[in-house]
């Protein structure tokens, strides 16, 4: 398990050495430009924010540019909706494309032309046997492929069926278009790969011209190329896929800007959570989750409502640096992200999740009087807050325990504890109800301990508890997260990752607040003290009837039941 140090420095970073080195000997003549290639057929996760980070943060490091490119190749699963999710996580991140927003189909021409060229080269050519066929005769890591009998099809044949495959002549699967390479390569990826295969889809940017489309591994080289990308950045799974990228461009160097370097790096592997696309459609049209934003997700749009913050994501992409091998980060190391950046910039407010009445029985029957609390600790030019005070007011049932155990520092019988901000009380009696549950708490306090005077310095209570007023606390629905799975790795092995999903990570309460929480904007950030970090829901909020979802606790507390 890697658990990374917040002291580990960018120069760890071994793509960044590898940038060095190509600026000290002008391999690039000191440019940097690379660019983020995701499918626009599904919504981001936290593995693809680390790319993020990476492309867009290295470009930035190096004044360099970032290129936003939709690898739109296969249209039955793409959407605009995707695109549109997809622009606003980056921007949410924090990075901008400028004018470099391209897709694969603004190509679609020149792909198609190259493809051509290498026909004409003898280069590819065109296969007609079934996928099943083309599958048995590739071979296996330990046995060579077998030619197709259609390898050796003459240029003006293979020109011939090509062109009236993209003319719409053929059924899907009659024909593809395979790279002519080597069948007894080690490498199975350079066993002539398919290059093109028909499809009467809809594009949703180029409509019904095309019939035909280009498969990932030929756009993807040549879209970087075409576009001058120097660094071309990606998961260690394409590593295999390398030799082909460069093949690819070996035979189009004459009709080619440049050659792009192809660097891969581990991807991100993060404790107790999915990110397999087909685990995350699963979990979402099972209704295992509440769709793709539900805050327990490790979808952008489920982080972004959970309450994490760009900040906090580019914190910990940074923190867990970039490898060549592949490891497991625990989702630790990234909820500390999240509670460094929020120690620094939540304001403080006071929330009693689980409400016990306490009556201060000497405190004046009509009687308020104004306490005031910072809004941030460390923070003194934030100011302070009023909290009202009355006779009757509502502590947290862990607070008090009526059979203290060992340790226990806060409200029990014949004890003392400081109301924070307020007074010294003291505990007096229990009120229980016919069913013998507590109803309230008696207590009497020391009206010469007040927080802020002389007296509170004189007098010294090792339990400082925080409270609300009842005539002034309002209620608001809060809904208490925790990790959605109970095993750190649920889908690894024969695991079916269902099994291991936790019943508590969901649990929704209604709560008090200070009056001015009801005020909250959507998204808005608080440290509940003591109770953790909280964010305005940023769908379910209405003005004056904010809905907060837990981001993170103040601590880590995994292992104990969520709401507890």
């Amino acid at each position: 398990m890697k658990n990374p140090s917040s002291k580990e420095s960018t120069a760890s970073n071994f793509i960044r050495s590898i940038i060095n080195e190509d600026n000290r000997t002008g391999k690039w003549q000191g440019r940097v430009e690379t660019r983020f290639p995701p499918e626009p057929n599904g919504y981001l996760h936290i593995g693809h924010a680390k790319s993020i980070c990476l492309n867009f943060g290295i470009a930035k490091e190096f004044n360099g540019v970032c290129h936003l490119r939709f690898d739109d190749t296969n249209p039955e699963k793409e959407a605009q909706e995707f695109v549109d999710a997809i622009c606003d996580n980056v921007r949410w991140l924090g990075f901008d494309w400028g004018e470099h927003l391209h897709f694969s189909s603004d190509y679609f021409d020149q792909l198609y032309a190259f493809a051509e060229y290498l026909i004409a080269a003898g280069k590819a050519y065109i296969d007609s046997q079934s996928a099943d066929e083309i599958r048995e005769r590739r071979g296996t890591l330990t046995t060579p492929g077998v030619h197709s009998p259609f390898r050796d099809r003459s240029v003006m044949e293979n020109m011939d069926l090509f062109r009236r495959m993209k003319a719409g002549e053929f059924a899907e699967g009659t024909h593809v278009l395979r790279a002519k390479i080597d069948m007894s390569s080690p490498n199975i990826n350079m066993r002539d790969p398919v290059i093109y295969r028909i499809r009467y889809a809809h594009h949703q940017r180029t409509g019904d011209k095309w019939c035909i489309y280009p498969m990932y591994d030929y756009t993807h080289c040549i879209s970087d190329a075409i576009e001058n990308i120097t660094h071309s950045l990606c998961t260690l799974e394409f590593e295999d896929h390398r030799p082909l990228y460069d093949w690819v461009l070996d035979q189009l160097q004459e009709h080619l800007p440049c050659h792009p370097q192809q660097i891969e790096f581990a991807r991100l592997n993060l404790t107790y959570t999915v990110m397999s696309k087909r685990k995350l459609i699963e979990l979402v049209e099972q209704k295992l989750v509440d769709g793709w934003d539900d805050p327990r997700l490790s979808t952008l749009a489920g982080v972004r409502r959970r309450g994490y913050t760009p900040l906090s994501i580019q914190k910990f992409a940074e923190r867990i640096g970039v490898s060549k091998a592949d490891s497991w980060i625990d989702m630790g190391v990234l909820e500390d992200c999240l509670r460094e950046d929020l120690n620094e910039h939540a304001p403080r407010r006071i929330a009693i999740l689980k409400p016990l009445k306490l009556i201060i029985d000497n405190y004046p029957e009509n009687q308020e009087e104004d306490c005031f609390a910072p809004n941030h600790p460390q923070k003194p030019e934030w100011g302070k807050r009023t909290i009202p005070f009355a006779k009757v007011v509502y502590i947290e049932q862990d607070d008090f325990m009526e059979e203290p155990v060992k340790g226990f520092f806060r409200l029990k019988p014949d004890g003392e504890v400081r109301l924070r901000y307020a007074y010294i009380i003291k505990f007096e009696r229990i009120e229980k109800n016919a069913q013998g549950e507590i109803a309230a708490i008696h207590c009497t306090y020391d009206p010469e301990t007040k927080s802020g005077t002389d007296g509170a310095t004189k007098r010294k209570v090792k339990g400082n508890i925080h409270w609300l007023a009842a005539n002034h606390a309002k209620t608001v629905e809060i809904r208490l997260f925790d990790r959605l799975f109970n095993d750190p790795y649920p889908d690894s092995g024969d695991k079916d990752y269902k099994n291991a999903l936790n019943p508590y990570s969901k649990m929704t309460i209604h709560a008090l607040v200070e009056s001015a929480i009801l005020e909250a904007e959507p998204e808005q950030c608080f440290q509940f003290e003591r109770n953790g970090y909280f964010i305005a829901d940023c769908i379910d909020s209405r003005p004056g009837k904010p809905v907060f979802n837990r981001s993170v606790t103040l601590r880590d507390s995994w292992g104990k039941t969520a709401g507890t």
